[in-house]
């Protein structure tokens, strides 16, 4: 037998059936509103598809996936999904023939815009984590949407991860600032003032611009004052680190000619050219290895190291015994004589790479950087750099000073003559010493040439620096050389930030020529038996 129902029971039920029904309908995708979001100008689109997202309905995904993918078709108010063969109404899932004069859904760059955030806010109910912490980062960078707080507010509640529900807690709070409630919008003022990124402090000040509440606009200008308070810091840390980075090719630079100038006293205008020379040994050695060895492009910066080394110290050796070694201790004649072989070099380049830069691109290694803050990312190319140029520094100082070639370097610049005296070979140590300043001006230019194009004016914009180093650091000194590279390069990245480049190239001049009236000797002085020093 049946157990007996109560008839007041078998209503309930059909009831609920009912109104479960109908709660479905009302929140499934209709032909209407598909063809609303398909169809007319881009502001009423725009607003059919915020309706649409806020309800979060699981069929909007495929309908807008098809609408990006170009796939979709309007007639009669209708939006019709054609994927091959396959003519879908949408917002029905049925299969409909396609209307004779359908036309193509145009979507402009807005409107890609508005599609792709509506998907990345549905993306955010994805159980899968991966999916979600992409729909994080993307709904980051999009402006804030008032109209999409339901499904943000929803994805809000049911996320568990605790790293993306603080995140999700600021995207809402930035979609909350604009929001109609004033409550809404303190609680997203106070939300938001614990947020340290540059997109937050663009929406505050936006906002406090259209602000007409008085306690509300008071609540966005102190989260406005403590984002820029916190984010004041990896700007300040931003300016030390390129200051750093300057530095540290500044002191690349002018290592070489700390070495022929504090030797030899020879005034190189031609150093420049020296470093731009080993630029192009690693284009060269570039191109060698995308041509004949693609396999291994991501190794052509370790072999065009020792490379543009040799090919720097080469030149720098043959131009010391054909023209510099008949011209020591004439210095007004090696200034002039080094300018001129310059601007030989310069157009040599000219004419065998071409008067147009030339690209060396980074290996995958050195390309990206690491984000220390929001606002504070370090490019792995200058911290290489920096890292490279400590490497040269403690290179040269253990050649200086445990070689049997740095004793007689050292020997030569305090007492030339009493080195020759006790068999020390001074003209070999020249050029030696030359073509050592030489390479290290190679590897300086190879070091440059992963932060930009190469080309025949390469040198040019560096030289007057170097020599800048050279003197305030003392010459001869490689400490000076440190200190004062850094010093200048840190320095002029604070004064660019306060008065802009060229007064800061300026006032950097004055300080240094300030400097040297009461210093001559620059920092470090060189010491030794003389009765000058």
């Amino acid at each position: 037998m049946f157990p007996r129902v109560s008839w007041r029971a078998l209503l309930a039920g059909m009831l609920l059936a009912v109104g479960l029904v109908t709660a479905q309908r009302a929140l499934a995708l209709t032909p209407e509103e598909a063809g609303a979001i398909a169809a007319g100008d881009s502001d009423a689109r725009i607003a059919a598809l915020a309706q649409a997202v806020g309800r979060a309905d699981a069929a909007l995904v495929p309908f807008l996936q098809a609408l990006l993918a170009d796939e979709v078709k309007v007639a009669g108010g209708r939006a019709f999904v054609v994927q091959g063969d396959k003519v879908t109404l949408a917002g029905s899932g049925l299969a409909a023939p396609l209307p004779e004069g359908a036309e193509d859904v145009i979507n402009n760059n807005r409107m890609r815009r508005e599609l792709e955030s509506a998907l990345a806010s549905l993306a955010l109910l994805s159980t899968e984590r991966a999916k979600r912490a992409a729909a994080v980062a993307e709904l980051k960078s999009a402006p804030a949407d008032p109209a999409k707080l339901p499904v943000l507010e929803r994805a809000f509640e049911d996320e568990t991860d605790a790293t993306l529900k603080a995140e999700l807690g600021r995207i809402v709070a930035a979609a909350s600032i604009a929001a109609p409630e004033k409550a809404r919008r303190l609680a997203a003022a106070k939300a938001l003032a614990a947020s340290g990124e540059p997109v937050t402090r663009a929406l505050l000040s936006e906002r406090l611009g259209k602000e007409s509440d008085p306690e509300v606009k008071a609540a966005v200008a102190a989260a406005l004052d403590a984002v820029e308070s916190r984010l004041a810091w990896g700007e300040r840390l931003g300016v030390l680190f390129s200051g750093v980075s300057l530095g540290s090719i500044l002191m690349l630079v002018a290592l070489g000619l700390a070495v022929t100038y504090g030797l030899m006293g020879v005034i190189n205008m031609a150093h420049g050219e020296l470093m731009m020379i080993g630029a192009y040994a690693t284009y060269v050695v570039q191109n060698l290895f995308r041509t004949h060895a693609p396999g291994a492009f991501e190794a052509y910066l370790v072999v065009a190291i020792p490379v543009s080394f040799l090919v720097a110290a080469a030149v720098g050796a043959l131009l010391e015994r054909t023209v510099i070694h008949w011209l020591y201790g004439r210095p007004l004649e090696t200034l002039l004589a080094t300018w001129g072989i310059s601007l030989i070099l310069m157009q040599t380049v000219r004419t065998v790479f071409g008067a147009q830069n030339v690209a060396v691109e980074n290996p995958g290694w050195l390309s990206g950087g690491i984000a220390v803050l929001p606002n504070l990312v370090l490019p792995y190319n200058r911290i290489a750099i920096i890292v490279f140029a400590a490497l040269v520094l403690a290179g040269m100082a253990l050649l200086i000073a445990r070689t049997r070639l740095g004793l007689f370097v050292r020997g030569v610049t305090q007492n030339r003559r009493m080195a020759a005296c006790v068999g020390v070979p001074t003209a070999r140590v020249d050029t030696y010493a030359f073509a050592l300043g030489a390479g290290i001006a190679g590897l300086a230019g190879c070091a440059l040439s992963q932060l930009g194009n190469v080309g025949p004016d390469l040198g040019q914009s560096y030289i007057v620096d170097s020599f800048m180093v050279v003197v305030l650091g003392g010459v001869g000194q490689l400490a000076g050389t440190v200190y004062a590279g850094l010093g200048l390069g840190i320095v002029n990245k604070l004064l660019e930030g306060w008065q802009g480049a060229v007064l800061a190239k300026i006032m950097v001049l004055l300080l240094i020529v300030a400097f040297i009236q009461k210093r001559p000797q620059g920092i470090f002085a060189l010491k030794g038996r003389s009765a000058e020093a």
